[in-house]
């Protein structure tokens, strides 16, 4: 997705009427844009029918829309699609399609892998290669084949959203505002490990609802399975979050993938009550899925059954997590384009 030049897709209807003012266009002509990328989905500026083909000409001279197709898929037995799109510095990232009966869900990612290295995570194997532009951001959702469906957004695949915060922000606003895709915040979920300060900033800044990865209360072993625990204890974040009401409609849920023998226990189920007490929050507990050179493994079900009931029965809103695009290598902290990235290197 490489080009010299510059995309219309991410920018707000603000920048694009002063795109129109600085190439001597009408005034309306920035909505009219607007229109038709956030609403028509058009491919190519010479789409823009009711802009003039003069002032078409004017902007294809320095602008483009932008957008780029998947240039792989891979389909799950279970329905679930795996989408590989380029990206304006020519890298890839993977998007995950998830159809649900009423529900159909897309997991974005705001990076080309992720500095945060978790144990578990094939991202985090991955190492950091670049943040996404608010550009490929929405390019995941513009160039989707299945992008009229989608009920909801979770910002949940590669990468660390709140360390990409700007972009993040920017595509979330676009998704929100009026003039584009005009989806409630409700619709849209962002996680996070826990960065602090940017944390704070997305909480004042948006109204999407917030995910963040526990995996476990206890601070050493957190430590030991997020490196960011370190510098960004979770007690500290779950702190900063009672400064905001989760009690209408914005909601706060922790994401925690168990582990068979490592924090399953009833110890770290009482943790986890006494970490979360008087917060409105929801846990979404989630099944391990193998990856190459670590030595965890997943908890049985029996286990994660026990576990929801002693949360919910200590007042915490407890779910599992379906598993779902495991043997397309889409499921939770599966996705990784280091070896397309290699492959393009050879």
């Amino acid at each position: 997705m490489q080009n010299s030049k510059i995309p219309l897709l991410g920018m707000t209807l603000s920048e694009l009427k002063t795109v129109a003012k600085e190439l001597e266009m009408p005034a309306f002509t920035g909505g009219q844009m607007a229109k038709w990328l956030y609403r028509q989905h058009v491919a190519s500026i010479d789409d823009m029918t009711n802009i003039s083909k003069s002032n078409r000409e004017k902007l294809k001279k320095a602008y483009t829309v932008g957008c780029a197709s998947p240039i792989d898929e891979q389909h799950s037995n279970d329905g679930t699609i795996k989408y590989l799109f380029p990206t304006e510095q020519g890298k890839y990232v993977e998007t995950v399609y998830i159809p649900d009966e009423e529900r159909a869900t897309l997991c974005v990612s705001s990076q080309v892998g992720c500095k945060m290295n978790c144990l578990f995570c094939q991202t985090g194997k991955q190492g950091y290669e670049g943040n996404l532009t608010a550009t490929d951001i929405l390019n995941q959702i513009y160039a989707l084949p299945e992008r009229d469906k989608l009920t909801n957004i979770v910002f949940m695949g590669q990468g660390e959203p709140m360390d990409n915060l700007e972009n993040v922000l920017r595509a979330t606003n676009i998704l929100t505002a009026d003039y584009a895709y005009a989806w409630s915040p409700k619709r849209i979920t962002v996680s996070s490990v826990g960065v602090r300060n940017k944390l704070k900033r997305f909480l004042e800044e948006s109204d999407c609802h917030v995910a963040i990865s526990l995996h476990s209360p206890i601070h050493e072993q957190r430590a030991g399975l997020m490196p960011a625990e370190g510098g960004m204890p979770i007690r500290e974040i779950v702190d900063l979050l009672r400064n905001y009401d989760f009690s209408h409609q914005r909601r706060l849920s922790f994401e925690y993938i168990v582990f068979g023998g490592i924090n399953d226990t009833q110890t770290h189920a009482k943790e986890i009550v006494k970490l979360l007490k008087g917060l409105d929050c929801r846990i979404n507990l989630i099944r391990f899925h193998q990856i190459p050179n670590v030595p965890l493994r997943g908890a049985d079900d029996r286990t994660m059954e026990a576990f929801r009931d002693y949360l919910t029965a200590h007042g915490l809103f407890t779910t599992i997590r379906a598993s779902r695009g495991e043997d397309i290598f889409a499921a939770c902290g599966l996705l990784s384009t280091a070896k397309k990235h290699a492959d393009e290197k050879n």
